[in-house]
C-alpha cells in the first residue's frame, strides 16, 4: 500500500495518521508540490484535482483524505473506527463534512496562507476559524470523542489542521476542551505527529 502526500498537508497527516493507528504496513511517496509535481500527468491520472493525499492499494487507486479514511476502516472492518449502524455512521459522517467544510475553510486556509502563502483574507479565515473552534470546543464538553464514546475517523479527520492551528496565527488556547482532546489523541498507540512549521503564532 503507497500513501503519495506531503510532510506539511494536514490532509495527507490525517490519512497517514489512521494507516499508522491501524497497524497498516505502508511506503509513503512524497509529492513536490513546490516543483508542480501533483500537475503532473502521472500524478494526475491518480488524482484528477491534482490534490494529495493519494492511496494505492495494488490496483485499487483511493483520492481525498476523507474517502481514505472511510475506505481503510471498511476494508479492515473496523466498526469501531466507523460505525456500522445508521445512527453512528450518520454521526460520524456530520463531523467528516465539518472536517471538508468549515475546517478547510477556516482552519486549515488560515494555515495555507502562512505556510503556504496563499491569498484568503486572513481576518475573514481566522473569524470563520474561531467560529468553528468553539462549536467543537462545546461539543467535546460533554464527551471525550466527537462522535462517539470511543475515537472514530471522525476524530482523526479533525486532529490535524485543529493541532496545527497555531500557524495560521488562530490561537487555540481559549478552547480548553480541545486541548485535552488533542492529548488524548496523540495519546492513541501508533500515534504520528503531525510536523510543525515555524509559521504564524509558532514563528
Amino acid at each position: 500500500m503507497k500513501l503519495h502526500y506531503t510532510p506539511l498537508s494536514g490532509h495527507a497527516h490525517r490519512a497517514q495518521l489512521f494507516l499508522s493507528l491501524l497497524g497498516v504496513e505502508h511506503e509513503l511517496v512524497p509529492v513536490d508540490l513546490a516543483a508542480g509535481e501533483h500537475k503532473s500527468p502521472a500524478f494526475q491520472a491518480l488524482n484528477r484535482f491534482g490534490q494529495v493525499p493519494v492511496l494505492e492499494d495494488g490496483e485499487i487507486v483511493i483520492a481525498d483524505s476523507n474517502a481514505i479514511l472511510v475506505y481503510l476502516a471498511k476494508k479492515y472492518q473496523r466498526s469501531d473506527w466507523l460505525p456500522e449502524t445508521p445512527l453512528g455512521a450518520a454521526q460520524v459522517q456530520r463531523w467528516l463534512s465539518v472536517a471538508a467544510g468549515q475546517i478547510a475553510y477556516g482552519v486549515c486556509a488560515a494555515r495555507l496562507n502562512t505556510v503556504f502563502n496563499a491569498s484568503f483574507n486572513a481576518d475573514e479565515v481566522i473569524a470563520r476559524a474561531h467560529a468553528s473552534l468553539a462549536v467543537i470546543d462545546a461539543e467535546l464538553a460533554q464527551r471525550e470523542w466527537i462522535a462517539a464514546a470511543h475515537p472514530t475517523i471522525a476524530d482523526v479527520a479533525l486532529y490535524s489542521y485543529i493541532a496545527n492551528a497555531p500557524e495560521g496565527n488562530v490561537d487555540t488556547s481559549a478552547y480548553r476542551h480541545i486541548a485535552a482532546w488533542l492529548k488524548r489523541v496523540e495519546a492513541l498507540p501508533r500515534f504520528v505527529p503531525f510536523p510543525q512549521s515555524r509559521a504564524g503564532l509558532r514563528a
